[in-house]
């Protein structure tokens, strides 16, 4: 029974009182660093300082005084310990019924005895492999993960997000001012902190305010800041967010929140990029580019009189609209591991991963509050959790009933050659989201075989990862 192949021999614990059958199992296992433990103490103090991957485990230990079958005991606290050890059960004759109690309770496998070595030995290799499968798995999920990651940090598989980081890379250099538009939560100041990393200002400082954050009163203050003395309360000359931002970028967020006579007082800044503070009568040069972000309707509060056009104009030199988290097929599975991978550890670390149903529900929310409301739903899931995956019940959302395609011209679906390939790269996209670009997975989601998967990929000159 060698293992063949390995770089380390790979370790097993065996759970066995029997003394002969653990000499007979130590000297089978020829190849792998064979863990002998004849107790549940020993196999409990062998798993935490050993770490092994799997497990074989003698049912019939002696019980307990109490009369509880010690190896159910063991099986319980090898998977509270380290979750995602393969245990392969050993049960004496006429003991399927507890062999398969034991598969409802996390065992990987059982076997009956008595045993035959190279019958055993297919079933521990077989573990084996299943777990350097796993570990293979969630190593290029997060290598996924981290390749996924574009212009700020922001994770998206999705074509509408990267055309969006493609633009805003195209103008970080050239000083023009840019304006974000998007619904709250769509990742506006992500956006916006990382056209400043991209642009040569990165050296400099990123300053970030919300307008809609400070009160009318003090937010002239907050922006221009203030000599001593200029009012009750000014103890000290304070500089304000755009001259702390000089040689930097000033992320003004929710713009259309500045009430009309301070948009006098920041156009006067664009035009001519000095400042006066509040209470001072010197000019002040700052070297400062205004990156701004909203939800609000501008051309409606521009017909409203409510904000003015010249100011618009001013900060809108390049406009950059932003897609919903609905509007970008994929990305709310994307994102969803990454916030369960990030909170788990922290929060519930048995949690691994997410059940089916709660991918599919993930998958057809609509998600009003976009990434914000997604991550705030995931945090909450993974701490409700019982079990190692996160269920649709977690989650407490509702598939969403809306239809396959998603905003935009309704004329471009009477066309049903572009309708079939629209629809088709949304359910490729959310396929290979879901399966995590495990190609045979999502083409059985899919219900195609992977040849066709594969066509249709080269066809829409898709990725397969």
């Amino acid at each position: 029974m060698k293992n063949d192949g390995a770089e380390a021999p790979r370790k097993l614990l065996v759970v066995e009182d029997d003394p002969g059958l653990q000499t007979q199992l130590k000297w089978a296992y020829d190849g792998y660093a064979v863990l002998i433990a004849g107790d549940h103490d020993s196999a409990i103090d062998l798993l935490r300082a050993e770490e092994p991957d799997v497990v074989t485990l003698d049912l019939g230990l002696p019980p307990d005084p109490d009369g509880t079958r010690e190896g159910f005991r063991t099986l319980k606290a090898i998977l509270e310990i380290k979750p995602d050890t393969k245990v392969i059960v050993v049960s004496g004759h006429g003991e399927r019924a507890s062999a398969l109690n034991a598969i409802a309770q996390g065992a990987w496998d059982f076997y009956q005895k008595p045993i035959d070595i190279e019958e055993l030995g297919l079933i521990v290799r077989r573990a084996f492999h299943v777990r350097e499968l796993e570990v293979e798995n969630a190593r290029l999920a997060e290598q996924g993960t981290n390749d996924n990651r574009v212009l700020g940090g922001m994770i998206t598989g999705a074509p509408e997000m990267l055309k969006v980081a493609r633009m805003i890379e195209r103008v970080a250099n050239l000083g023009v001012s840019v304006m974000l538009l998007g619904a709250s939560g769509t990742g506006k100041e992500l956006l916006a902190r990382g056209l400043h990393e991209a642009s040569g200002r990165r050296d400099g400082a990123f300053v970030a305010i919300n307008c809609a954050a400070i009160p009318e009163n003090l937010l002239e203050s907050e922006l221009f800041g203030h000599e001593k003395g200029a009012f009750t309360g000014a103890v000290k000359t304070t500089e304000g967010k755009i001259e702390l931002a000089h040689g930097g970028t000033l992320f003004l967020d929710e713009v259309g929140d500045i009430p009309l006579p301070l948009q006098v007082k920041l156009l006067r800044f664009l035009q001519e990029r000095t400042i006066e503070r509040i209470g001072g009568r010197k000019p002040i040069a700052v070297d400062t580019r205004i990156v701004c972000a909203t939800h609000r309707d501008l051309d409606a509060m521009i017909a409203a009189q409510s904000f003015r056009d010249d100011l618009f104009y001013r900060l809108a030199e390049m406009v950059v609209k932003i897609p919903a988290l609905a509007e970008r097929p994929g990305d709310a599975v994307l994102l969803a591991r990454h916030f369960l991978h990030q909170y788990a550890p922290e929060m519930n670390p048995g949690v691994r991963g997410f059940a089916p149903d709660a991918l599919q529900a993930i998958d057809e929310a609509r998600w009003p509050g976009n990434v914000r409301e997604l991550e705030n739903r995931i945090k909450r899931a993974v701490i409700m959790a019982d079990g190692k995956l996160v269920t649709k019940g977690d989650l407490d959302i509702a598939g969403s009933a809306d239809g396959a395609h998603g905003p935009g011209d309704e004329e471009a679906w009477l066309n049903l050659r572009s309708a079939r390939e629209a629809a088709d790269r949304v359910a490729i996209r959310r396929a290979m989201m879901q399966s995590e670009g495990n190609i045979s997975l999502a083409a059985k989601l899919l219900g195609i075989s992977r040849p066709t998967l594969y066509d249709l990929l080269k066809q829409y000159r898709m990725q397969a990862a």
